[in-house]
């Protein structure tokens, strides 16, 4: 071999495609997508559950964006007008937070801690000597509101954000 052979250059595709060459479409699907585009917002809305059911797919579950940032998509009054619909919207998850305690009484809230966070002594005694401090997140207000009363009862102070 040659000390100044050059490389060889190759020819690489713009778009690697694995499966390689793909036949071109049929006429009647060329067709069918035609018809489909052709068709009215109000139809086109109606293809989608149609399809499901000729096809016997399964009903897709809606998913939840509760405690998801998903920010603006737009910009202008549409932005503002968003906003103050969530400012409307009720609260669902709440978060308990621990205030302070009775020094005398520290055990008893340690206690209370390790019950529902399910923490270690170690890490609830760190837990609770870092007060205030947010003991739990993300939790219902009823859940809140049993997790405040168990404290209390301890002679500590929580408070649900």
């Amino acid at each position: 071999m040659a000390l100044n052979a050059k490389p060889k250059k190759y020819k690489y595709p713009l778009c690697y495609d694995p499966y390689g060459p793909r036949p071109s479409p049929l006429n009647k699907i060329v067709e069918l997508a035609e018809r489909i585009a052709a068709l009215t917002p109000e139809d086109l809305f109606l293809i989608g559950p149609a399809l499901r059911d000729k096809l016997r797919h399964p009903k897709m579950q809606p998913i939840s964006a509760e405690g998801m940032d998903v920010g603006t998509q737009g910009g202008g009054a549409g932005a503002g007008a968003a906003k103050v619909e969530e400012k409307k919207a009720e609260k669902t998850a709440f978060d308990v937070k621990l205030e302070k305690f009775d020094a005398a009484a520290k055990i008893k809230v340690i206690k209370e801690v390790r019950a529902f966070t399910n923490l270690g002594l170690k890490e609830a005694k760190e837990l609770v000597e870092k007060a205030p401090v947010v003991l739990k997140q993300g939790v219902t207000k009823e859940e809140a509101n049993d997790v405040m009363e168990k404290i209390k009862a301890a002679v500590g102070v929580a408070v649900m954000e």
